[in-house]
């Protein structure tokens, strides 16, 4: 959002207009950049958006889940082989990434606390079907329109993301947004757990008791979003910064990273129940033994995200990034290793270990990016000589790097499933999936040391 013009000191609070202004829920007068107006006015205003926001996204993520663990739920009863069951999981992945973008844009067009109730609502097109379909005798085909339709859940993080990162200050910005990721991150876990709570007391036979749990859920969270959340009216698309990012060499070396951080923890976060039941099915009989560690990779990268950014502050988020990538491939080589040897011990150890670095890595990552554009607007405001300019020329790409990046990032989910499918069905193992992970992992941490840590002229200073 473009900064709004030097306000009147003796005039930059207005508690009753506030007040107004929120019983309206529309902020005609936001500045969250002046001191005296945030300290007095606009924190209160944006923690309240800020955990609500958490909220409706934390049930989204959920719902984006929701296969993770109702493919557990599909016995023999259902005629699905495994590899049917990847495909299941892939395809949530695959609308969540393409939503991003277009839910991105729509905060700015319909308002933050309004998007944030349609989005919330759009939740119960995919829930209320799975509460009342699913069991035996179902066709895969609906299946796979019901599996499809969560993807409406993966959405709901991008308009999330871009709607609080209007109501924070810049110095503000990164750990509002942490928080929000995080909090939508553990929505992941979260899914799982409550199918392993069916499970352990209802049984396998209930697949539709996972999705019923979050209908009043769904509703709560619109609720909540239509009490209590903000429209920000000054917020506004910029498509010539959209088309700007898109032209730039750096928001596809990020977007490839980011397939590689969050694309890995959503990817095994849906597929990671299935592998464990495949992968030793000898110790993993019935769907509730797989569904007491399933949650616990998602859960582990969701609160470790926070580290990844910390890290980067302190050292770096490049150099972070390159060695959480390394570490990553070694991690991977480590699982191909337990499945070889029929480990499980080294197998889960490897496992848990790529949940941990995928977390990190979103964080690292994330944090690149406004460093990427403000150490070009260092040196764009040398030749200018405005550096105002450069930093607002910044922001902009920066914010539409971050949209870019979050839509092709989840495609890495679908990537991951496909994989595991294509494995599975070539040669009756997860070899080859595992294989291609450490690949792809070497491939970003060489991109990641070719562009940003390599010495030479052309190294930006500061990523």
């Amino acid at each position: 959002m473009d900064a709004q013009p030097e306000a009147d000191p003796s005039t930059s609070a207005d508690p009753p207009a506030a007040r107004g202004a929120g019983r309206r829920h529309r902020l005609d007068d936001w500045r969250p950049e002046d001191p005296t107006f945030w300290r007095t006015t606009g924190a209160p205003i944006a923690r309240r958006n800020l955990w609500v926001s958490i909220f409706a996204e934390h049930v989204g993520f959920s719902v984006w889940s929701l296969w993770s663990v109702t493919v557990l739920f599909l016995g023999p009863a259902y005629g699905i082989d495994p590899a049917g069951k990847f495909l299941l999981t892939a395809v949530p992945a695959a609308l969540g990434a393409v939503l991003r973008l277009p839910y991105t844009l729509a905060v700015a067009r319909f308002g933050g606390r309004n998007w944030t109730i349609v989005s919330a609502l759009l939740l119960l097109v995919p829930a209320v079907p799975m509460t009342v379909l699913l069991e035996p005798g179902v066709s895969y085909t609906t299946l796979m329109v019901l599996a499809c339709l969560t993807g409406v859940g993966g959405g709901n993080f991008a308009s999330s993301m871009a709607n609080i990162n209007l109501f924070f200050p810049d110095r503000l910005k990164g750990r509002a947004l942490g928080l929000n990721a995080g909090g939508g991150n553990l929505g992941v876990p979260a899914v799982q757990l409550v199918g392993l709570a069916v499970l352990a007391t209802a049984g396998a036979a209930y697949p539709r008791l996972v999705p019923a749990v979050y209908l009043p859920l769904i509703v709560l969270a619109a609720l909540a979003a239509a009490r209590w959340l903000d429209n920000i009216p000054d917020a506004h698309n910029e498509p010539g910064a959209l088309r700007e990012a898109a032209r730039d060499r750096h928001t596809w070396v990020m977007s490839l990273l980011y397939v590689g951080t969050f694309g890995s923890f959503i990817g095994f976060g849906f597929a990671f129940g299935q592998v464990l039941q495949l992968q030793f099915a000898e110790r993993f009989p019935t769907p509730v033994d797989a569904a007491w560690l399933t949650f616990l990779g998602p859960l582990i990268g969701s609160l470790i995200r926070p580290v990844g950014g910390q890290l980067a502050d302190r050292l770096g988020g490049a150099r972070v990034t390159f060695w959480n990538f390394v570490a990553m491939a070694v991690g991977a080589s480590l699982v191909l290793f337990a499945a070889r040897e029929r480990s499980f011990p080294l197998y889960l150890t490897g496992f848990l270990s790529l949940f941990v670095f995928s977390g990190i890595g979103n964080g690292s990552t994330y944090k690149m990016i406004p460093a990427i554009f403000r150490a070009r607007a260092t040196a764009e405001a040398e030749l200018t000589g405005d550096p105002a300019a450069a930093q607002r020329r910044a922001r902009r790409l920066s914010g539409a790097l971050i949209g870019i990046a979050g839509a092709v990032g989840a495609s890495g989910g679908v990537l991951v499933n496909v994989a595991f499918r294509q494995s599975f069905l070539t040669s009756g193992n997860a070899d080859a999936a595992y294989l291609a992970f450490i690949g792809w992992y070497a491939l970003c941490f060489v991109v990641t040391w070719t562009v940003y840590l390599r010495p030479g002229p052309g190294r930006l200073t500061g990523v």
